[in-house]
């Protein structure tokens, strides 16, 4: 019996999907060369069977005929992260949004400016629920 498919997205393939959300349309060659230039030398076959994981996982979407094969993504980087970051908490943190904002202001690698941020949201999400 075959294992179903994985909805999750390796370390590997999420590293690919920020090539195609950062240059948009693309080869598997272009993903290559783009990792290759960020320091990630996978071999070209390597790249492409993650692409084509990818599609088969409906995070890709194939956009012509002719080869090279052109991708891009399916999904905004807004949708995947939201989904990733709701099964964190979940699984991590036990559905408790607040243990996960209470570890961010724990984290002593938070910069100033990411403190400040930070704050200034649950300030702004405190007064929306106010009104």
């Amino acid at each position: 019996m075959a294992r179903p498919k994985a909805k999750e997205l390796t370390e590997r393939e999420l590293e690919v999907m920020h090539v195609f959300w950062d240059r948009g349309e693309s080869t598997a060659a272009d993903v290559r060369e783009a990792l290759a230039v960020q320091g990630r030398d996978l071999a070209y076959t390597t790249v492409a069977t993650l692409v084509r994981i990818l599609l088969d996982k409906e995070f890709l979407t194939q956009t012509g005929e002719e080869r090279p094969f052109k991708y891009i993504s399916a999904r905004t980087y807004e949708e995947v992260s939201r989904s990733l970051l709701g099964d964190l908490v979940q699984k991590v943190f036990g559905g408790s949004r607040t243990q996960l904002l209470m570890r961010l202001f724990e984290e002593e690698k938070l910069s100033a400016s990411e403190r400040k941020r930070l704050k200034k949201i649950l300030g702004e999400k405190t007064s929306e629920r106010q009104t």
